[in-house]
């Protein structure tokens, strides 16, 4: 299973992105996307279950980052709004084999390859 994360860019404070993963196989799985600061650990922004009907999003992100999925293309996206320069990182998107999600890096098994978000002040 290869996971794909694009979207990433440079954007000024209060500005959008939309980051995309894109999954090479068909599965039942839920989804995380993580992200990491420079010299910081990696940790939970948001997940989807396989069906899309639950999601969690840390307390940073609530009600400015959306996560969707769109089985059709075997894609989830990550919409972000009204970035701040915090939010700057690599984004990671990976794969929790099942129907679950989970705020924990460890209980994912396949993960993308990064994609850098720098926003600006």
């Amino acid at each position: 299973v290869q996971l794909q994360a694009s979207g990433g860019g440079l954007v000024q404070a209060g500005g959008s992105l939309r980051l995309s993963c894109a999954a090479s196989k068909r599965a039942i799985y839920g989804l995380g996307w993580f992200r990491q600061g420079p010299g910081k650990e990696r940790t939970f922004v948001a997940a989807i279950t396989w069906s899309g009907s639950d999601t969690d999003y840390a307390d940073s992100v609530k009600g400015r980052f959306t996560i969707s999925r769109d089985h059709a293309k075997n894609t989830v996206y990550l919409q972000m709004n009204s970035l701040k320069p915090e939010d700057t990182a690599i984004y990671y998107c990976a794969r929790r084999s099942g129907v679950g999600i989970s705020t924990m890096p460890f209980e994912y098994d396949y993960w993308g390859q990064g994609t850098q978000v720098t926003v600006s002040s």
